[in-house]
């Protein structure tokens, strides 16, 4: 069984922990950049400094998800496949499940009720194509 842990800022360690839970198998880690971020991050330069200015450096952005997925991998203390993917968040998890068994993530609001999830993880419960974990987050 293939276990696909969503790496997100904030919740990854509680996706990690449950992953521990589980028996030994296939495990990759996950973390996306998603577009609108990548976006954002890279033009507030040139927001701040008028036109003309120079825009932000998303390998900072790449960066910072390499970090993440080491502390996951560090943490989760066995072999994994690690992937760093750009694009629009909900639409890299459901593909990168294609091959999975199960997909661990965390709710974005700890708390329970229907808006517990944002609008990417509504997305990826609706249309996923393996079993989903979730887990509470934070």
């Amino acid at each position: 069984m293939t276990t696909v842990v969503w790496v997100v800022e904030g919740t990854w360690e509680a996706c990690v922990d449950a992953v521990r839970r589980l028996p030994d198998g296939p495990v990759a880690l996950l973390h996306v950049i998603d577009d609108d971020v990548a976006d954002a991050w890279a033009g507030a330069p040139a927001g701040l400094m008028g036109r003309g200015g120079r825009r932000g450096d998303v390998g900072a952005l790449e960066a910072a998800g390499r970090g993440l997925l080491e502390a996951a991998l560090d943490r989760l203390g066995r072999e994994a496949q690690v992937w760093l993917r750009a694009g629009r968040s909900e639409h890299v998890v459901v593909g990168a499940c294609g091959g999975g068994d199960l997909l661990v993530m965390a709710r974005d609001d700890p708390r329970p009720g229907p808006h517990s999830f944002g609008r990417a993880g509504r997305f990826v419960v609706d249309h996923v194509g393996c079993d989903v974990l979730v887990v509470r987050g934070g």
